[in-house]
C-alpha cells in the first residue's frame, strides 16, 4: 500500500471496556505508530477517550434507562438500523476519505446500517468477529448455560422461542427482528469484503453456518510481551481472571479446587459472584474473591500463581488472558472447547481438560501442583516464547496489512 494510508476504525465504544475494545484500541495505536492516519468512529459515551473526530460519533444508547413507549420504540429502530449512524459516517468519510474501514463490534449501537454506505463510496470493509453474532442471533451459541446451535440453517425463530437473550421474550424478540432485518437486507453478507476471526474455531464455525471461507481470514489476537515481566516469586494458588459469568465453568472449577484441595483465587466480578461465594462456603473450598483488580495488581496475582485456569463451558473465541499468562511466564490449564485448545499445548505450555468435568480438572490442578517449580516455570517460559514469536504486535500488523492489501486490490 503506497501513499498516505488512512484507516477508519469502527467500534461501539471508544474506551477500554472489554476484550473487543482492547483489541480495537491497541490496533489503532499499532497502525498509528506505523504511520497510518487512523480515524475512529464510535458511540458517544462519558468514558470515551478524547478524539478530534468525536463530533461525528453517534449519540449514546444506554439500555435499562427509563423511557416511555415512544422512546423505547425509537431505540429499538435504532438498534436494528441506525439512520443517524449512516448520516454521520457519510459526513465523516466525506471529510476524511479512508483507504479501508475496519469494524469491530457494531451491533445494537452503531448497527450494520453503515456498511452499505461505505460500500457505496468504494471503501473496502473488514470486520473482526469477536463473537458468533453473524451465525447466532444471541451471539454466544448458548442457552441457559449450555451450548446451543438450534438456529443452524436459518432457524432464527429459536432465539425468541427459547428466550436466549437475558431470558426475556421482549429482548429476544427484538434480537430476532434485528437478525431478520439484517439477513433480509444482506447488511453483513453483501457488504463485508473480509471477515477476520481471532480463532480458527470461529472461522470453521462460521463456514459451517454458511459463510464463504474465501472471505474469512484467521488473524490471532496479539499482546506486547515486553509490557509483561515474569515474576520471581511463586505463590501456592491457581488463578482465574475474568468475568464471573455462568458460561465460564466456575462452578466446575470450585468443585475441582475443593476435590483437589488446591487454593484458588478468582479475580473479577460478575453476576455469578453471590452463587459462587455460597458454593465455596458449602464445599469448604479455599477460594479468595478479589473483585475487580487494576492492571498492575492483576499482573501480580497472575504472575505469582501456579497457573492460570480457564474452565470455560461455551465456545470461547481467543481469550487474551491466556496470552497474558504466558507473557507473565505462567502455564495455563484450559478446557477443550472453542478456540482454547489452539492456545494451550498439553505438557508444553499447560494442560487441557474436558469442559464440565470436575474429576479431570481436579486431576489437572493436582498434577500441576505436584510438578516442581522449575517444571512449571519451564511450561510458562515455553508459553512466553510462543507469544513473542506468534502473537506479537508486529505479527498482527503484518497479517492485518496483508488483508487490507487483498481487499484493496
Amino acid at each position: 500500500m503506497t501513499g498516505s494510508r488512512r484507516l477508519l476504525a469502527i467500534n461501539n465504544y471508544f474506551y477500554r471496556r472489554g476484550g473487543a475494545e482492547s483489541v480495537f484500541l491497541d490496533q489503532i495505536d499499532l497502525f498509528a505508530a506505523a504511520g497510518w492516519d487512523v480515524v475512529p468512529f464510535a458511540m458517544e459515551h462519558p468514558d470515551n477517550l478524547p478524539s478530534p473526530w468525536s463530533e461525528y460519533f453517534v449519540s449514546e444508547i444506554e439500555y435499562g434507562r427509563a423511557g416511555g413507549p415512544i422512546t423505547k420504540a425509537r431505540q429499538a429502530a435504532k438498534i436494528i438500523f441506525s439512520l443517524e449512524a449512516r448520516r454521520k459516517i457519510r459526513a465523516l468519510i466525506g471529510r476524511v476519505p479512508p483507504s479501508v474501514a475496519h469494524a469491530h463490534n457494531v451491533y445494537h449501537h452503531i448497527s450494520p446500517s453503515i456498511f452499505d454506505v461505505l460500500k457505496g463510496e468504494g471503501v473496502p470493509v473488514v470486520m473482526t468477529a469477536h463473537d458468533l453474532k453473524l451465525a447466532c442471533p444471541a451471539y454466544k451459541m448458548l442457552n441457559r448455560g449450555r451450548v446451543c446451535e438450534r438456529c443452524f440453517g436459518g432457524r432464527i425463530h429459536n432465539v425468541l422461542l427459547h428466550r436466549c437473550v437475558k431470558d426475556s421474550a421482549m429482548v429476544s424478540g427484538l434480537v430476532f427482528l434485528e437478525t431478520l432485518v439484517h439477513r433480509t437486507l444482506g447488511l453483513y453478507r453483501d457488504t463485508l469484503d473480509c471477515l477476520v476471526t481471532p480463532s480458527r474455531f470461529y472461522r470453521d464455525k462460521l463456514v459451517e453456518w454458511g459463510w464463504d471461507a474465501s472471505r474469512i481470514a484467521y488473524i490471532p489476537n496479539f499482546i506486547d510481551a515486553d509490557q509483561f515481566t515474569p515474576w520471581c516469586h511463586e505463590g501456592d494458588y491457581f488463578v482465574y481472571a475474568g468475568r464471573l459469568a455462568p458460561e465460564k465453568g466456575l462452578g466446575t472449577l470450585l468443585r475441582a479446587a475443593a476435590l483437589s484441595r488446591q487454593r484458588l483465587v478468582l479475580a473479577g466480578t460478575g453476576p455469578e459472584e453471590p452463587a459462587l461465594r455460597h458454593l465455596a462456603f458449602e464445599l469448604g473450598a479455599d477460594v479468595t474473591f478479589t473483585g475487580h483488580l487494576d492492571k498492575p495488581e492483576l499482573k501480580r496475582v497472575i504472575g505469582e500463581s501456579r497457573a492460570l485456569v480457564l474452565p470455560s463451558e461455551w465456545y470461547e473465541n481467543a481469550p487474551i488472558s491466556v496470552l497474558e499468562a504466558y507473557a507473565l511466564g505462567r502455564p495455563v490449564i484450559g478446557t477443550r472447547i472453542g478456540g482454547i485448545p489452539e492456545l494451550v499445548v498439553p505438557n508444553k505450555t499447560g494442560a487441557l481438560v474436558a469442559p464440565g468435568n470436575v474429576a479431570m480438572l481436579a486431576e489437572a490442578l493436582s498434577g500441576m501442583a505436584r510438578l516442581s517449580r522449575t517444571a512449571r516455570n519451564r511450561l510458562g517460559a515455553a508459553g512466553r516464547d510462543w507469544v513473542l514469536r506468534e502473537f506479537s504486535p508486529e505479527k498482527y500488523r503484518e497479517r492485518t496489512t496483508a488483508v487490507y492489501e487483498t481487499v484493496l486490490h
